[in-house]
């Protein structure tokens, strides 16, 4: 008979490995909402587009990881041209206000959907791996390598990217670029393209975020809906752009989902999130981690 005291650790447990997945399919709004305020609401679609491209691949008998990794590149350069043409379309004609953005960006999350059940059908797809269908055991605590294994994928690239930000001239120049673009332009650098490589990095985060789902289960070409408002939380809770922030908020809403799901009903689980950001943006509204400079 399982005792609270196993209920209360796998509760535990599971919430901070759901967090760092949620952190990994959030990062790269982290960049594009939290650095550059551009409220890309099409991310969490693109994510799908790593999953299934990861799915894709692993008909050729590569495996999650390796497939996501083969995938960086494609994706570095997917989005660095669906930023410039955010920038030929809005940016240079100084019509880049948030409506218009997210006008454009919540479009393209339903082309993006579209055309994936267009091309692989609504039904569910999942990937294979030595690991997936066993778990390690400790203890009371049991834990799916399913979770596991993508759960590990969110520390390694915000450490990654934290040492990028912080020590290269270009990371530096991305964390300038949000706030005096002009300055930038005076010092010799090129906003724009900036922007577009910092949009770039944000994109090819997707696909490593699609690996991290599609490990921990089957996905479907509108399952990017279910994320967007949990990415959008966790990005404004951490202090838009708090890279390490968005691993620390990404975890607190997996701890507290797997608590309600414990102890309440898994049915309420999705509402977690806004209740969180709800509450500590009454008491404090500029994120627990402050803005990133």
């Amino acid at each position: 008979m399982t005792s609270s005291l196993d209920i209360f650790l796998n509760a535990i447990s599971t919430g901070v490995v759901l967090g760092s997945i949620y952190a990994s399919i959030a990062l790269g709004l982290a960049i594009t909402f939290g650095i550059l305020h551009i409220p890309n609401v099409a991310h969490p679609a693109l994510v799908i587009v790593g999953a299934y491209f990861v799915y894709l691949v692993g008909q050729w008998g590569i495996s999650p990881i390796p497939a996501a990794l083969i995938g960086l590149p494609v994706f570095y350069v997917l989005g660095m041209a669906l930023y410039s043409f955010y920038s030929h379309t809005f940016e240079r004609k100084g019509q880049a206000n948030v409506l218009q953005s997210l006008t454009l960006f919540f479009g393209l999350s339903l082309v993006i959907e579209i055309a994936i059940a267009l091309f692989f059908g609504s039904e569910l797809k999942s990937v294979d791996a030595d690991y997936v269908g066993s778990s390690l055991v400790l203890g009371p605590i049991t834990m799916p390598y399913r979770l596991l294994v993508p759960a590990l994928f969110a520390p390694i690239m915000i450490s990654a990217l934290w040492l990028y930000f912080n020590r290269t001239h270009s990371g530096t120049a991305i964390r300038a670029v949000a706030h005096d673009d002009r300055a930038l332009s005076i010092s010799g650098i090129n906003p724009t393209w900036i922007k577009r490589h910092a949009f770039g990095i944000a994109t090819a985060t997707a696909v490593v975020g699609g690996a991290a789902l599609i490990i921990m289960g089957p996905v479907e070409p509108f399952a990017g809906r279910f994320q967007i408002g949990r990415v959008f939380a966790i990005v404004v809770l951490a202090g838009m752009g708090s890279i390490p922030g968005t691993l620390v908020v990404a975890i607190m809403i997996g701890i507290a989902e797997s608590f309600v799901s414990a102890y309440l009903t898994p049915s309420w689980s999705p509402g977690v999130a806004f209740a969180i950001l709800l509450l500590a943006l009454g008491l404090r509204p500029q994120g627990l981690f402050g803005a990133a400079r």
